[in-house]
């Protein structure tokens, strides 16, 4: 059995992904932006609207990257973590010259 390597991805393929990909990975740098900011008020009522909107998706990963990386100093870095590594991924992915872009426009 074969593993399937971006490279093997025909054109009409990689346009599809960024279809759904590019709106999906910007969304949840927003959602993390908004956890940032979410994090500089602790009191805030997570559980009710509109603050459950970016807490609820983004809790899970927050939560299991929070034991590999505790707060510094009491401040919760992990949104950022996500923020930057959702950031860099849309950008290599589908940035401009990204490799789902340049896959994309093949002949």
């Amino acid at each position: 059995m074969r593993s399937l390597v971006l490279a093997d991805l025909d054109p009409a393929t990689a346009k599809l992904t960024i279809t759904f990909l590019g709106p999906f990975l910007s969304a949840f740098a927003f959602l993390f932006i908004v956890r940032i900011v979410m994090s500089w008020y602790p009191k805030l009522p997570v559980g009710k609207f509109p603050y459950v909107l970016a807490y609820a998706p983004t809790e899970p990963i927050l939560s299991l990257t929070r034991k590999v990386i505790p707060p510094l100093g009491g401040v919760d870095v992990t949104p950022v973590v996500w923020f930057g590594l959702v950031s860099f991924l849309n950008e290599i992915l589908v940035g401009p010259q990204g490799l789902l872009v340049l896959l994309s426009q093949q002949v």
